[in-house]
């Protein structure tokens, strides 16, 4: 990376994002640490308060306030004015968007003026129906022009946005996670995560533990593992299941788990007892004897809130679930593989490409299909011999493909191409863009196209590391 920083200055790079959780805000904070590490002056402009806030400071970058909403809105336009301000303080060689708001805000105000990286980190248009649908998409394919690279973590992702209409000069580089930090914990290691998890939450000593980590939201797609347990539980004796986040599809989604839980044992309540464990002090709820209400007794889904140590849920878990109705590709399952732990995904943008060769079969399920998920699900509860195997090849996956330090190495190389950089550092990281010629071979692509109106043309790209 020397060489990409062999120039008259300091490199510098704004990067602003909304939202502020989850996994965008893990991808910006680990970019932004690396970043630092290798000498670029790395700026986060996010709003205050946040995970991110905190961790791209721990990060060593320095954290601009940037009052946004994580919907667009009234206040686009103040929004918009704030980040032309920065950039104008700032002065940055380079902006890098993040996720939909952050970009609809950077590229109104930046206009191609300073050179700019957009990451969707999954597409607006796929999170909205009807007019909000379109008025996305029309944006995506109109502002693409103010983007000197849309960044793209999956072919699946950049594929979607081509099948849409959306023409852009891409670039595709995979999502990392660390696996120094997310590793497979020694036996006894996972009998400690067992048992705090026990102490704190009520889990019970033997079964089988299914956990899902992530935004309680209907991208997750929650409500389908819940419609999905109760057929687990009824195939795999004392199976259990742990829902780790927090947002705003919670209360919704802890009627639906209380709905399903009386209509299976003929009564419309739970038990609560005194106190209040460590759950329910995060989900903000009252508990009984230490449980928490809506929790782990008779099997029902437990509730466990926000969660500052995944590796503990992931350690303590026998299988991780996470069927999202779309994504980019999804931080958790990466995460939770790095742990030798097996996963179960639903067939979205980038889980296919996330998994190992050959696991597809029996690790990925259509979105939105309680049936097909429960099936998939009970079958590797009940099997522990096969869930060790997908975990070691998991792991070794990850290792290989999924590392964080290839993927933000790989996107330093991409700010040296943006930016004309001399010597630009050979990338073994970031990936050729498939060719669109592809397309003519794929009967879908090719009805998708045929009712979108024809835009015009794609820019070019210029010559460099990533290429179309």
């Amino acid at each position: 990376m020397q060489q990409l920083l062999r120039h008259s200055h300091r490199l510098t790079v704004l990067h602003v994002a909304q939202p502020t959780t989850g996994g965008v805000a893990r991808v910006v904070a680990d970019l932004a640490r690396a970043q630092c590490r290798d000498g670029v002056r790395a700026l986060v402009a996010c709003p205050s308060g946040g995970a991110l806030s905190a961790a791209a400071a721990a990060a060593g970058a320095e954290v601009l306030p940037w009052a946004a909403v994580r919907e667009p809105g009234p206040g686009l336009v103040r929004e918009a004015a704030a980040v032309a301000r920065t950039v104008r303080d700032v002065r940055p060689d380079l902006v890098h968007a993040h996720s939909a708001k952050a970009g609809l805000a950077v590229r109104l105000a930046v206009r191609g003026r300073t050179p700019t990286v957009f990451q969707p980190h999954a597409w607006s248009f796929e999170a909205a129906a009807g007019v909000r649908g379109g008025l996305a998409l029309g944006w995506e394919r109109y502002a693409a022009r103010w983007a000197d690279r849309v960044l793209c973590v999956s072919e699946a992702e950049l594929r979607r946005a081509r099948r849409s209409g959306v023409r852009a000069r891409w670039a595709l580089i995979r999502n990392g996670v660390d696996t120094e930090l997310f590793r497979p914990a020694a036996p006894a290691e996972r009998r400690r995560a067992r048992a705090r998890l026990r102490a704190a939450y009520g889990l019970p000593e033997r079964g089988p533990l299914a956990v899902c980590v992530g935004r309680l939201c209907h991208q997750k797609g929650q409500d389908v593992l819940l419609r999905a347990w109760p057929a687990v539980a009824a195939r795999v004796p004392g199976a259990r299941l742990a829902l780790v986040g927090d947002g705003p599809a919670r209360g919704a989604l802890r009627r639906l788990a209380d709905g399903q839980s009386a209509a299976a044992h003929g009564r419309g309540e739970v038990a609560r007892v005194g106190g209040q464990s460590a759950a329910g002090r995060l989900a903000g709820e009252q508990t009984a004897g230490g449980r928490l209400a809506g929790g782990s007794a008779g099997g029902r889904p437990l509730f466990a809130g926000e969660s500052d140590d995944t590796g503990l849920w992931y350690a303590a878990a026998d299988l991780v679930v996470l069927p999202s109705r779309w994504e980019g590709m999804a931080l958790a399952p990466l995460e939770a593989m790095a742990c030798g732990r097996p996963v179960v995904l639903s067939d979205v943008d980038g889980a296919g490409e996330s998994l190992p060769p050959g696991q597809a079969a029996t690790c990925l399920v259509r979105p939105d299909d309680p049936r097909a998920l429960a099936a998939s699900v009970a079958r590797l509860l009940a099997d522990a011999p096969l869930r060790e195997e997908l975990g070691g090849q998991a792991r070794e996956h990850v290792r290989a493909a999924g590392d964080v330090g290839r993927a933000t190495a790989a996107v330093l190389a991409l700010y040296g191409d943006v930016l004309g950089l001399p010597e630009p550092v050979p990338d073994p990281v970031a990936e050729p863009v498939p060719d669109p010629v592809a397309r003519e071979a794929d009967p879908v692509a090719r009805e998708a196209e045929a009712a979108v109106p024809a835009p015009g043309p794609e820019p070019a790209a210029p010559e460099g590391l990533v290429r179309r």
